[in-house]
């Protein structure tokens, strides 16, 4: 079999072809709708020829994960699929009861529209049609054609007299099809006890499935692993974050002044072995859009030489600085990767040879036969497989010798920094690998040999590799590890049949040995030169699907054309073929924003929008439909770095489109009375007519992406999520604290409320360790001047504690004086 998983609506894994127990090992970070009510996860089968069987599903519900906010690890059984279960989204309803005394009284239901549908039909959406039943009458509503938000604005009418009164009234959402029978929807129910004695009920009403049936497979159709955790965040404006990251900043690079980075090593020491590589992940994202990653680095880099007491082990262990540096190598070099190793991987997986070295995993069926049909024998299937292997190592090596000229300057100023490191802690000559050693633990350990064993989690590839070519793959990266460890007897003598590829790796250390040397002494002025060359070149081009609009008017069933597009230093310009005149230019100067668009609004996971001013002053959009997520972040990325210095941009946008009279958005379907939907729609097409601030339901982000493969970063929400983490460990930092500032402190005053502040001759300012409750804090000095500060700004970003620099002298003891 072979098999895939799918988390509906959202992402698809790789296949894994011919087994009964599939690995992925593939990690996602969704972003669900703040109305999700499940998270459906379906295990197929794939067929070349046919369409592909559904194996089973497992289905978390939203109650279960918020329950569970360090969320689930495990197994879980899967279930057979029922079509009439596979249900989602809400319908637009008005039940009325009319007619009093003699007049007969009317159930009157009134169908307004519904939204997020399920989509039942191969174009990607559904034919939906509404059927209403009550006391054995039949009800149905038009057929709206290929949309998963249809808009009926039907009413239907039923005599309450003649039923009984517990007779509910059913209202039924179906898929209407031409050949085969029609898909169910989704239902709801009414009460209609309840409902004349309110007269009226209006509302988005939740669709549930029919009945749901017993399933005769219960524990027979496998299970699926699954880790999951549910992150609900509100990532407010970037006011409310700033002392947060003043304070972060304050802790790294020239800013130290010679004093100890204490945050950071207060981060270090309070961070847990479940949460370091989320934390990791979030302070690398966060000093790198404040431009002190380096720094941010060499501190970790320090605090871990400090505690390293075996020079063998250093970097070895899942450290801050160790993961910090991983996360680094992801985000700031994934391009590079790609460029080094591409060529490589997509060799492997195209020739898809036997190779293999062990005597005791050979197959001599895997290995084929020779000339007259002879198999080859033991000996011959090793010749040839190191021969192989040989020949991927060369190629190999020779590109990683080759990438000294464009690797990013980011990547060496780090490797330089970290050398230098260590070469100071550890200057004896018996120690003379050791810093060698420091940048290949990185280099090759946790960023070249993953992504070869795995490329489809590096992007390198689309699809997992098959049995076979994972077995090239594992050896090759074996062979370069082998190689970052600068030690090729130690390997051997626990592998022995790796010794064919000796004098290859022996060569490989000295070539990447020199391939260091060149990283570390490259000119500060060359990189100077390499980071212009870097930031300047914006250029990109290729065939994207294009839909351009300049008002609100009713878009085409098929919108989108074919457009060969090109990204210059001043201009987007695209025409119908690569070779004729373009026709069509936006100024850069004039783009407004660079955004992602909803999935529903064109029922596509990759279109992107670009919102630019004219010279009458009118907003105009042009939608870019991408081939795949990766060929969408590119072109985000590289839109967003040519237009990084733009002074007009706006801070909000709507990430659907305008249909008719209405957003196609969950967040602009239900206009609010101080912002109707009409006004928020002519706002984004008229600038003249502005009447709000933001002009949108959701905040553009214009920072730019270091790689082409993940989401540009969001300062804001890595400030958020390091404010969480903090929140979190406030005791342990607490503990922590008062431990640290006890030893070091020049003076020391704890109030009668409980309030300590510590007084540093150094660095000149006060630190505060106060209650959260403490609603002011007053210091006066010797000349009598009061500094009033009230906590409740700080407190809440920084867990309790904040700093305060001051000018002016260390007062005395009898001169400080708190007040909670």
């Amino acid at each position: 079999m072979h098999m895939y998983c799918v988390c509906i609506c959202v992402c698809m894994t790789a296949t894994i072809w011919k087994t009964l127990s599939p690995f992925w090992g593939e990690e996602y970070n969704v972003h669900l709708p703040p109305s999700f009510h499940t998270v459906s996860f379906h295990v197929l089968d794939e067929d070349s020829l046919s369409r592909d069987d559904v194996i089973g599903k497992v289905s978390i519900s939203k109650e279960v994960l918020a329950a569970n906010p360090q969320g689930l690890d495990g197994w879980m059984n899967l279930t057979e699929v029922d079509p009439d279960e596979e249900v989602q989204g809400e319908i637009h309803l008005q039940m009325s009861v009319v007619g009093d005394g003699d007049i007969p009284k009317i159930l009157r239901c009134q169908v307004l529209e519904a939204r997020d549908l399920a989509k039942k039909d191969r174009n990607g959406a559904s034919d939906p049609f509404v059927r209403v039943r009550y006391n054995g009458k039949t009800q149905e509503s038009a057929v709206i054609k290929k949309s998963c938000y249809p808009r009926w604005n039907e009413c239907f009418e039923f005599e309450l007299d003649d039923a009984p009164p517990d007779t509910p009234l059913s209202v039924e959402l179906w898929d209407w099809d031409l050949v085969s029978k029609n898909d169910f929807l989704g239902k709801v129910l009414f009460n209609i006890n309840r409902l004349q004695s309110a007269q009226q009920e209006e509302g988005w009403f939740r669709l549930v499935p029919d009945k749901p049936k017993h399933s005769q497979h219960e524990g027979t159709l496998g299970s699926l692993r699954l880790q999951l955790r549910l992150r609900d965040e509100t990532v407010l404006p970037s006011g409310h974050y700033h002392p947060l990251t003043s304070l972060l900043c304050q802790s790294v690079g020239p800013n130290l002044n010679g004093n100890s980075p204490d945050l950071i090593m207060l981060i270090d020491e309070t961070t847990t072995a479940e949460s370091r590589q989320e934390v990791a992940s979030n302070l690398v994202k966060l000093y790198l859009g404040q431009g002190l990653a380096k720094d941010f680095l060499d501190v970790l880099f320090k605090l871990e030489l400090d505690k390293t007491s075996e020079p063998n082990t250093l970097f070895r262990s899942n450290s801050l600085a160790s993961k910090s540096m991983e996360s680094f190598l992801k985000v700031a070099g994934m391009q590079y990767l790609h460029r080094l190793l591409g060529p490589l991987i997509n060799r492997i997986f195209e020739e898809k040879k036997y190779v293999e070295l062990d005597p005791n995993k050979v197959e001599l069926k895997e290995a084929g036969c020779t000339g007259l049909h002879r198999v080859h024998t033991e000996a011959e299937v090793i010749q040839q497989s190191t021969s192989l292997l040989q020949s991927y190592l060369s190629e190999l090596l020779h590109a990683i010798v080759q990438s000294a000229s464009y690797c990013p300057v980011a990547l060496c100023q780090a490797f330089q920094q970290l050398y230098r490191r260590v070469s100071k802690r550890y200057p004896e000559p018996e120690y003379r690998k050791v810093k060698f050693i420091a940048v290949t633990s990185f280099l090759c350990l946790r960023f070249f040999s993953p992504a070869i064993m795995s490329p489809k989690l590096f992007h390198l590839r689309e699809k997992h590799a098959d049995a076979r070519t994972s077995r090239t793959l594992l050896l090759l990266a074996k062979a370069i590890q082998i190689i970052g460890n600068l030690d090729t007897l130690n390997c051997c003598s626990k592998e022995p049949w790796m010794v064919p590829l000796q004098p290859v790796i022996q060569l490989g250390i000295t070539q990447l040995k020199d391939f260091i040397i060149t990283l570390l002494y490259i000119p500060d002025l060359c990189l100077q030169e390499r980071m212009s060359l870097q930031c300047g070149s914006m250029e990109k081009e290729g065939f994207v699907l294009l839909h351009r609009t300049k008002d609100k008017s009713m878009l085409m069933t098929s919108p989108f054309k074919k457009y060969y597009v090109t990204l210059s230093k001043d201009t987007l310009s695209y025409a119908r073929t690569q070779h004729s005149k373009k026709t069509s230019f936006i100024s850069l100067p004039r783009i407004l924003a660079v955004e992602k668009v909803e999935e529903k609004s064109f029922g596509s996971a990759n279109v992107m929008q670009i919102i630019s001013s004219q010279d009458n002053g009118q907003m105009e959009t042009l939608y870019l439909d991408c081939k795949s997520v990766n060929e969408l972040n590119q072109w985000l990325s590289a839109l967003r770095k040519a237009c990084s210095h733009n002074t007009d941009t706006m801070s909000c946008y709507h990430p659907g489109i305008y249909k008719g009279d209405y957003w196609v958005y969950r967040f602009c379907l239900s206009p609010t009375p101080t912002h109707p939907v009409e006004q928020i729609g002519l706002l984004m097409t008229n600038q003249f007519a502005l009447v709000l601030p933001d002009p949108g339901c959701d905040k553009t982000k214009h920072g730019v992406t270091l790689q082409e493969w993940s989401d540009p970063l969001d300062p804001d929400l890595e400030s958020q999520l390091i404010y969480r983490h903090l929140n979190g460990v406030r005791p342990a930092i607490w503990y922590s604290l008062e431990h640290l500032f006890d030893a070091c402190a020049l003076l020391a005053i704890t109030s009668l409320s409980g309030v300590k502040l510590y007084f540093f001759r150094k660095t000149r300012f006060i630190l505060f360790l106060v209650d959260p409750a403490c609603l002011e804090i007053e210091y006066s000095t010797s000349d009598r001047s009061v500094l009033i500060l009230n906590a409740p700004a700080y407190l809440p970003m920084v867990g309790g504690w904040f700093c305060v620099f001051f000018q002016g002298k260390i007062p005395r003891d009898d001169q400080a004086r708190t007040r909670g």
